[in-house]
């Protein structure tokens, strides 16, 4: 019996294989590519089904005309000088995608359970004080400096702010890969977070992949775009260089929140304020890079003293993320405690199939959803 062969055009293959950033591997996994895009021959089903898989595409997109124009489905505030990034990775499009599908589910949930908005959403604008919106955000989420100041370092704080976050009904997914696969990872230099706003269900996520320190700071940033109400892609950064006015305004919030200019102020940074950036940085659990910032904002060092230590750490060799760890802990904060208890909940009361249940989790398997429900709480 023939083997059935599909025909594809060359054009839609490699537009698969550069949209994949993985060219050299797909090459290596499928010899035959050079022969399909000559034309020599056509892939089987079977081939094109791993084909597309492997380059985590739709294998529809492979049977189009022309190649799709994939835009990302929220307002896009990674800016270098006036102009956004383009192209965005595979990764970060299935990781928006599943956040989207996971906050519509949880948008159901909450109102069947008679959820109220939550007030803070879009309750505010750009043209308020970034000062007084980030009292305001310490103030609901009950995270301020003293509450740092008993963590013993900044991963035991960042894993208290998660949960104050998700207390007042935030949504928090912190994870460095897409859903659970871990040779999908996320880069943060493509970006760093991301808010999905909602007045029932908002969201916020962070890229895992990123230092702890720079989480911290991203987690603050989304949370000022939870605050305007306004779903938005983020690369948030600290430099001197002009930002979007949102974004600028949002890295204020964030700074302030987490280092407010009174709090610094106390320590006496007129004295040796670069000598002592550890010291700040380990008091208020942040990076050395949002000191430094600080310190600049507060009248404490000149402009020309920033960019030159700025310049400087940014030189310096990122700590490598830490990875690993058990399954049953980590994915949790992948999803969200608050939704991964919902949505254990919802199934096991027979109001969401667990089919749909083990999709949004990235799971196979009862026994892991038994496991995982045990961990958040669902199961005794």
């Amino acid at each position: 019996m023939a083997t059935t062969r599909v025909e594809v055009q060359p054009k839609l293959l490699q537009w698969a294989c550069d949209r994949s950033g993985e060219q050299a591997a797909l090459r290596a996994r499928f010899p035959q590519f050079n022969a399909w895009m000559r034309g020599e021959t056509n892939p089987t089903l079977k081939q094109l089904e791993d084909f597309a898989r492997a380059a985590h595409v739709p294998i529809g997109y492979l049977f189009l005309p022309t190649p799709p124009v994939e835009e990302l489905p929220i307002q896009d505030l990674r800016t270098m000088g006036s102009k956004g990034l383009s192209n965005p990775s595979p990764a970060l499009l299935d990781t928006i995608y599943l956040c989207q599908r996971r906050q519509d589910w949880y948008r159901q949930y909450a109102e069947s359970q008679f959820e109220e908005p939550r007030l803070f959403v879009g309750s505010t604008t750009v043209n308020e004080s970034s000062t007084a919106v980030a009292g305001e955000m310490r103030k609901i989420i009950d995270f301020g400096v003293e509450a740092r100041r008993q963590c013993r370092s900044t991963t035991e704080a960042l894993k208290l702010f998660v949960d104050r976050v998700e207390d007042v009904g935030v949504l928090v997914m912190v994870s460095g890969v897409v859903k659970n696969t871990t040779n999908r990872p996320l880069n943060p230099n493509e970006f760093r977070g991301f808010a999905l706003a909602d007045p029932v269900a908002p969201l916020v996520f962070v890229n895992g992949a990123d230092v702890k320190p720079a989480q911290m700071f991203t987690l603050a940033h989304e949370l000022a775009h939870i605050w305007l109400g306004a779903s938005a892609l983020s690369n948030a950064g600290l430099s001197g260089t002009p930002f979007n006015k949102v974004e600028k305004w949002c890295n204020e919030v964030a700074a302030e929140f987490l280092v407010p200019i009174s709090a610094l102020t106390t320590m006496n940074p007129q004295r040796n304020p670069i000598a002592n950036l550890d010291v700040y940085g380990n008091e208020f659990k942040v990076s050395k890079v949002v000191i430094l910032r600080r310190l600049l904002d507060g009248g404490f060092i000149p402009k020309s003293t920033f960019d030159e230590f700025y310049s400087k750490l940014n030189k310096a060799p990122a700590a490598t993320p830490q990875g690993g760890g058990d399954f049953y802990n980590t994915l949790p904060v992948r999803a969200s405690k608050r939704f991964v208890k919902a949505l254990v909940l919802s199934t096991l009361e027979g109001r969401t199939l667990h089919r749909d249940a083990f999709q949004m989790l990235g799971i196979n398997s009862s026994k892991t959803f038994r496991s995982i429900g045990e961990r958040v709480g669902a199961l005794p």
